[in-house]
């Protein structure tokens, strides 16, 4: 009996200050281990039955005393537990979805690549096909420009068709006919300007002076006192040195400066070309730069030079000579024969 008393002293003593279910067992355990007589065991059975139907009693009051809170507790928790598992698979779904978009996305990317660079492609194709028809106007326009006599335009067209029909269109078969045209125009066409040049430098330039001296003669012949003009009056004109050599340049003789000019001269497709004789010879040489036959002119000028020269003097002798016998007949008929 003094032994039973003890285990349930000891029973009570670790049932208050051990909330842990082990712990009481294992108390247990060790007092029925230590007690040796079977009444003591039945009484420690009876008491930890009666402890337990004590607490069912009591879990069930606390139970109906707290039903309400306790069902909504098992509800929120379920509906948590819920949420939970929901989100989580929702989670794994975006996942899925997200590595699914990656793939795809470097699908569209490398379709982009292609889409881009075939765009690229045809924006060429479509350039050469803009060239193509251009360069198949040339030879209207060129024939056209000739005729008017705007040689500058008609070279920058020329020189830009052949460099393009030797360049990038090259390998176009149904343009060699046409490239074969241009190419031949290309060689020849220095050939017209640089007689065109010869006819300003030698044969205008003198028809101007002879001209203004026809006019000088007519004016002093009505003033009676035409024996005061001179035949040939060539101070006035406005030679291709005269021209890089006025005011227009900060520097006369500085080559830069000609060189500047030379290449700021522009062609007015609206205008006569041969208005200004000048520009005009300018132009010619501009060109004939663009052609690179510049050498080539060179050397024609000096082969030429003398030929045109005498034709100067041939033309100027006849001049004279006209003009002489003219104003013979006009003072015999004004009765004065000397």
């Amino acid at each position: 009996k003094m032994a039973a008393g003890e285990a349930a002293g000891r029973y009570r003593s670790t049932m208050s200050k051990s909330k842990d279910p082990s712990g009481l067992l294992i108390s247990v355990i060790r007092t029925l281990s230590t007690s040796d007589d079977v009444e003591d065991r039945e009484t420690e059975k009876g008491r930890l039955e009666e402890a337990y139907e004590k607490c069912d009693r009591d879990l069930d009051e606390l139970i109906v005393q707290h039903y309400t809170e306790l069902t909504t507790a098992i509800r929120t928790y379920q509906s948590i537990t819920e949420r939970i598992t929901n989100s989580r698979n929702k989670i794994k779904q975006v996942k899925e979805n997200l590595l699914s978009c990656k793939m795809l996305l470097h699908c569209k990317r490398d379709e982009l690549r292609k889409l881009w660079i075939e765009g690229i492609e045809h924006k060429h194709v479509l350039n050469l096909l803009d060239e193509i028809e251009n360069i198949k106007q040339v030879p209207q326009k060129l024939e056209q420009c000739m005729a008017s006599k705007h040689y500058l335009n008609a070279t920058d067209m020329l020189v830009s068709a052949v460099d393009s029909l030797e360049g990038p269109l090259l390998q176009v078969e149904g343009l060699s006919d046409l490239r074969l045209e241009l190419h031949s125009k290309k060689m020849n066409m220095h050939l017209v300007l640089i007689d065109e040049l010869h006819r300003h430098l030698y044969i205008k330039s003198t028809n101007r002076v002879g001209q203004r001296n026809k006019e000088k003669g007519r004016i002093s012949s009505l003033a009676k006192d035409a024996s005061s003009v001179p035949l040939m009056d060539v101070t006035n004109l406005s030679t291709p040195r005269k021209f890089l050599e006025t005011s227009q340049f900060s520097t006369p003789g500085s080559s830069s400066m000609r060189e500047t000019n030379l290449l700021e001269m522009k062609e007015d497709m609206e205008l006569d070309p041969e208005e200004n004789s000048t520009v005009f010879m300018g132009i010619l040489i501009k060109g004939l730069a663009k052609l690179k036959k510049i050498p080539e002119t060179v050397k024609a000028i000096q082969d030429r030079l003398e030929q045109e020269l005498k034709q100067i003097v041939k033309r100027s002798t006849t001049q004279v000579a006209d003009n002489g016998y003219q104003r013979g007949e006009n003072l015999s008929q004004d009765n004065q024969p000397r």
